[in-house]
């Protein structure tokens, strides 16, 4: 596996007098007012590459007054070219930010704050090496290969406040790694001295620990398709031996400093004697106890509702459907974690837009334990929606008050809802 210190020291350089400029390529100012009376923390801005000026400098440096604002640029179509500038900024009240853009020649190498980390074996006695993309087809999924074959079941992204993994085995679902502080966890979780696959993290480390059980759950913020009242889980159990998705095709699109990105292409999923098409975007930034996710589907037919889950295993209190901004936000606060032992708050963010009510997933069959937002969904257009999760080990202390985890969901919400206006001069 490739080498990573367990934790980034907060190293910001001097970045103009380190990094070399180019000097022939013209300056942009990017001016971004927060039009709302919220203040903005950490505030995701994306803009496209043609809106920039731009020649042969590969790094991007923005100057905010005397501060540098780490930034990446993102290859997101995969044609070798980047086609986004990503940073995140805060925002007063209203304010109006002016930005200065240059270009380095070399990284800057801002602090790491976001990661995804994928690891596979070829065969049960060969060790397991990083990757960044895997073709999984419908007969070589856990059972029938008999072992594990993914490093932590499948890949992991995360950033300074949590952690998340995607059972790639065929299942699918969607578990959480509870992190005690901020730094990025090491790279050898999942895999023991040898090399080999190893559950190794369901007990405590000095980074934190997998603290959510998912079971036959989806987990958080994983989906299916109702239709004609019946649940459709996207995969299968850990016990099936035949995926109902022909061929998964997986892949990290970027991994850097500010931002990390991963994608998904389930082919030919069969549900309901249907086959649809579906494309998976997953994206995590720093700052937020969560990530977004975006999902589109091709063969929807009029007949369908998309229900993004909420897994309630453990979960004895009622749950909160509070209006946020564009947003509904779904809230539970309990022992939601393993055997009860700690309080851990979860919810998902979906579009009010196209929020239809929720249903509770039956307590056997191939999805149970779960809540389940209800969503219209149309052919080929894209649905996002944000999974949270706050343990009260985290570093930002007073998750384990309801009230203290509702309130910082809400606003997170309001916070999601703000637009930025972009303008380029």
């Amino acid at each position: 596996m490739k080498k990573r210190a367990l934790f980034y020291l907060p190293i910001v350089f001097a970045l103009i007098s380190s990094c070399k400029v180019s000097q022939s390529i013209s300056q942009n100012t990017i001016v971004l007012k927060n039009s709302t009376s919220l203040v903005l923390s950490q505030k995701a801005i994306s803009i496209k590459r043609e809106k920039l000026s731009h020649n042969k400098g590969d790094f991007p440096i923005l100057l905010f007054k005397t501060d540098t604002i780490p930034a990446q640029t993102n290859d997101l179509n995969g044609d070798g070219k980047w086609d986004e500038l990503f940073f995140t900024a805060d925002f007063f009240p209203n304010e109006e930010k002016n930005i200065t853009l240059k270009w380095s020649e070399t990284d800057p190498k801002f602090v790491v704050k976001t990661s995804a980390r994928f690891g596979k074996r070829e065969a049960e006695n060969l060790p397991v090496h990083p990757d960044k993309q895997e073709i999984l087809m419908a007969n070589q999924v856990l059972k029938k290969l008999g072992y594990q074959k993914y490093q932590t079941d499948g890949p992991t992204w995360e950033n300074d406040k949590v952690g998340f993994r995607h059972y790639l085995d065929g299942r699918n679902s969607k578990d959480v790694f509870g992190k005690k502080i901020p730094g990025i966890t090491p790279e050898n979780v999942g895999i023991n001295e040898k090399g080999a696959v190893e559950d190794n993290y369901h007990v405590m480390h000095d980074w934190g620990r997998d603290i959510f059980p998912v079971g036959s759950s989806v987990g958080l913020g994983g989906y299916a398709l109702l239709i004609d009242n019946k649940i459709s889980r996207l995969g299968i159990l850990g016990n099936d031996t035949i995926n109902n998705v022909e061929k998964t095709t997986f892949k990290i699109e970027v991994e850097g400093p500010v931002n990390s990105v991963l994608s998904y292409h389930y082919q030919n999923w069969k549900a309901s004697d249907n086959l649809y098409q579906v494309q998976e975007t997953t994206s995590i930034w720093p700052g937020m106890y969560g990530y977004k996710n975006t999902v589109s589907i091709n063969g929807i037919n009029g007949k369908e509702t998309f229900l993004v889950a909420l897994s309630n295993l453990n979960n004895k209190n009622p749950l909160k459907v509070i209006e946020a901004g564009d947003w509904i936000c779904l809230i539970q606060h309990d022992y939601l974690t393993y055997e009860r032992q700690w309080i851990l708050g979860t919810a998902i963010l979906v579009p009010k837009a196209i929020y239809q009510g929720y249903i509770e997933a039956p307590k056997t069959g191939q999805l149970t334990d779960s809540y389940l937002a209800k969503l219209k969904v149309e052919n080929n257009r894209e649905i996002s929606y944000y999974a949270i999760a706050a343990w009260e080990l985290s570093a930002d202390k007073g998750f384990n008050d309801s009230f203290f985890f509702a309130n910082y969901v809400t606003n997170l919400a309001k916070q999601l809802s703000a637009k930025i206006n972009v303008q380029i001069r």
